[in-house]
């Protein structure tokens, strides 16, 4: 009896050897293959970018857009220009009469005056939002039209990752050899001049 604590003691100390063997000899498994799965990741890794500023400048369908948005915000201030000028047509009346105006005709102008107000503000606020919704939803198809193509250029180029670079982005070095900008801008403008 007095020797089965040692027995036992004994075992313990063997099995925890072999379970140490086991796990140092598995680990050093894991880490090979770990080893050879990063090297061939990392060999695999391609990038790009391309200069978002240079797409924006030379990209036919964005300056198309461009004039698009421009053209509804003249429109814009030009209704908006003109019911101001009604307005103040009216106001202008008003003040000549100036003392000339009953209380009755002075509460009315100011009444009149009030909803012209708020009709011209309701009025802005719609084409400003009406522009805005215009604006991005350019700005979404755009997006789309540059995903799309890349996706289509990605088929024969592999690329990991293509990158938009833009000033002031998280990018703070970039390495002119990885620049695909004027493939990017000549094919979205093949594809754009084709769909037109």
């Amino acid at each position: 009896m007095k020797y089965i604590s040692t027995i036992l003691s004994v075992v313990a100390l063997a099995l925890i050897g072999v379970l140490f063997y086991q796990l140092s000899h598995h680990t050093d498994q894991l880490r090979k293959i770990s080893d050879s799965e990063t090297k061939v990741s990392a060999s695999g890794l391609k990038i790009a970018y391309f200069d978002m500023d240079t797409v924006q400048v030379h990209y036919d369908y964005f300056k198309d857009a461009q004039k698009q948005v421009q053209a509804k915000q003249d429109a814009m201030n030009m209704e908006l220009g003109s019911l101001d000028r009604a307005n103040q047509k009216k106001v202008e009346a008003w003040r000549q009469k100036g003392a000339a105006m009953t209380q009755a005709e002075s509460e009315q102008a100011q009444q009149e005056y009030a909803t012209m107000q708020q009709n011209f503000q309701s009025r802005k606020d719609a084409l400003t939002q009406e522009l805005y919704k215009n604006t991005e939803d350019l700005k979404t198809s755009i997006r789309k039209k540059i995903e799309d193509f890349l996706k289509d250029y990605n088929k024969q180029k592999n690329y990991s990752f293509i990158f938009a670079y833009d000033p002031g982005s998280f990018i703070y070095y970039k390495d002119t050899i990885y620049n695909i900008t004027p493939e990017i801008v000549n094919g979205l403008n093949a594809a754009y001049k084709k769909k037109n």
